[in-house]
């Protein structure tokens, strides 16, 4: 199966992390979005599924939720270590920071 991807490159030559796509000789293909530290924050394929990152300033992962329907919320505290964990099934831990 061959698989073709374009890349983005800045106007330096660097590959960016914004968005990379690819597709295979069977039709099937995939995009993802990264942020400009190369964290995907987005993914969606042909088959229809699809899922959404979303990260604090120090790269600790906040957010996830998907096509089918599951999601998760975490919060960190100043190390990094998560305080905070609640989904969509209903599991949670921790107590969320007052804001």
């Amino acid at each position: 199966m061959k698989t073709n991807s374009i890349e983005i490159k800045d106007d330096k030559g660097n590959r960016t992390y914004s968005d990379t796509y690819s597709e295979d000789s069977n039709g099937f293909w995939s995009k993802r979005e990264c942020d400009s530290e190369g964290r995907q924050t987005y993914r969606e394929d042909s088959n229809g599924f699809w899922s959404k990152r979303e990260f604090d300033d120090k790269g600790n992962r906040t957010y996830y939720a998907n096509s089918i329907g599951f999601w998760s919320k975490r919060e960190c505290d100043s190390e990094g270590r998560q305080t905070y964990y609640e989904d969509s099934k209903g599991q949670k831990t921790g107590t969320p920071i007052q804001r």
